[in-house]
């Protein structure tokens, strides 16, 4: 007698992860252009990292421990982070157009 076979699709959400993982934080995810950190204001013990889906703050403990980061997943607080640091970088910006 055969055995009847259940196929367990995954659900594709259409889009693409470019980092290493989906959840967790690595190094070549960090930062490291000093025209976008001299505007953010990064908080003690916290690194500003960017994804595919914009920029947030991991801390320094998240970085490379094999663990997902609450605070990549954690859609609410993600986006208010990115808001916040997307903020702080149009106020610089608009700073200094009034200034010039």
């Amino acid at each position: 007698m055969a055995r009847n076979t259940i196929k367990i699709r995954k659900h594709e959400t259409g889009r693409s992860i470019t980092t290493k993982t989906p959840y967790g934080t690595t190094s070549d995810m960090l930062v490291k252009d000093e025209e976008i950190l001299s505007k953010v204001a990064v908080p003690d013990g916290f690194l500003l990292v960017s994804d595919d889906r914009g920029y947030y703050f991991a801390s320094k403990n998240a970085l490379d421990n094999g663990l997902a980061d609450p605070v990549r997943y954690s859609e609410s607080v993600r986006n208010s982070m990115n808001l916040q640091i997307m903020e702080q970088m149009n106020v610089e910006k608009t700073d200094m157009a009034e200034s010039a």
